[in-house]
């Protein structure tokens, strides 16, 4: 039974003469156009600092970086090692190693490195941090200058401070292999969130789906055959996807493919529940659309798809929690950028499942064969 009713929904999408031009042309025009107009503010990025010095040098450093509105100092590792771990955790965007000796030296006329490590994940959060970061430290070490006149080298030559800045995981801070995930998790929102709920309300207005309704199909059956085509749409259109970053900006993700199309397993599921609940509830077309519009736009303005959660006001960033979008741009960032695998990705497959069970379960309850 359930293979008849999946024909019939593949003959009844391929029969519209709409739908499959949009399912090409729509991830085509997104993956070309989106990369070169998104830009995100900065704001609240999270600092380490490994004082190795502990002097009143270092620690004035240290209050003047924790006093700028750019940077949130969330911890003082014992080592840079752990300050790295924070960064692939996902704790901090932006480690600072303070060297030993920094003041002595400094006094002895000798310069001082100080080592910027920056989550380049990011690329226009890590290198702005990272540019916030060495203004700060050049302030202070002007301000040093005036304040000790005699450090000066036994060549004459006033000593600085010297910032080594290293990116982690984009290197290149290119903006676009950040975006490129989030535009593909957002095109797989779309299409399988919309096209779910349109096809249900189009077969209302029709009248076809009172036919189903008088045959013994039970609800979960009916749900699984208007779920499985858009799994496979979901797939599809992100192939297509991998192959515009290769070919448009060159970009494959680090991890591997299969961690992407696991994880595109449950998301697909979690968005085209959600669009059957939203369709159970719709009377017409032009109502579902509306009712899916507004929260598609909550779904992605939230998501951190344009602005980062950190720069949200906190009700904001406590409202995400209950956002499938967000874990599965996290996730799909992970792959692409750092090579996640399986055991990093538990937590987001973990929520997104949650979610999967969740909509579906509740599109299975609240559909309705008798009106």
């Amino acid at each position: 039974m359930i293979k008849f009713l999946i024909e019939k929904e593949f003959k009844q999408l391929l029969r519209n003469s709409f739908l499959p031009k949009l399912i090409l042309i729509f991830p085509c025009m997104i993956m070309l156009l989106m990369p070169w107009a998104v830009n995100m503010e900065i704001k609240n990025i999270r600092l380490n600092i490994v004082d190795n010095d502990h002097s009143a040098v270092s620690q004035r450093l240290v209050n003047k970086i924790a006093a700028s509105t750019y940077f949130h100092l969330t911890e003082v590792p014992a080592s840079y090692e752990e300050g790295l771990r924070n960064i692939e955790l996902g704790t901090a965007d932006i480690v600072m190693e303070i060297p030993r000796h920094l003041e002595r030296d400094w006094m002895n006329g000798r310069d001082a490195h100080i080592l910027v490590a920056a989550n380049s994940v990011n690329g226009t959060k890590g290198g702005l941090g990272s540019s916030y970061l060495t203004a700060i430290i050049n302030g202070y070490a002007s301000e040093l200058r005036s304040e000790r006149p005699e450090a000066v080298s036994v060549s004459g030559i006033i000593p600085s401070i010297r910032i080594d800045t290293q990116g982690l995981f984009n290197p290149n801070l290119n903006y676009k292999l950040y975006m490129i995930p989030a535009l593909m998790a957002m095109l797989l929102t779309l299409i399988c969130g919309f096209l779910p709920a349109l096809n249900v309300v189009s077969e209302k207005e029709v009248g076809t789906i009172e036919q189903i309704n008088v045959t013994p199909v039970p609800k979960f059956t009916f749900i699984l055959a208007k779920l499985l085509p858009y799994w496979i749409v979901g797939f599809i259109v992100l192939t297509l996807c991998f192959v515009l970053a290769w070919l448009l900006y060159g970009i494959v993700p680090v991890g591997h493919f299969s961690m992407i199309y696991l994880l595109v397993i449950f998301f697909v599921l979690v968005m085209s529940g959600f669009g059957l609940v939203i369709s159970n509830y719709s009377a017409t077309m032009q109502q579902s659309m509306f009712v899916m519009f507004f929260f598609m736009l909550i779904l992605m303005l939230m998501s951190g798809l344009f602005t980062p959660i950190s720069s949200m006001p906190e009700w904001a960033q406590a409202i995400t929690v209950f956002n499938p979008l967000k874990y599965f741009i996290e996730a799909m960032r992970m792959v692409y950028l750092k090579g996640s695998g399986l055991v990093d990705l538990l937590p987001e497959i973990g929520i997104l499942s949650l979610f999967a069970v969740f909509f579906n379960s509740w599109a299975v309850i609240s559909y309705r064969k008798s009106r």
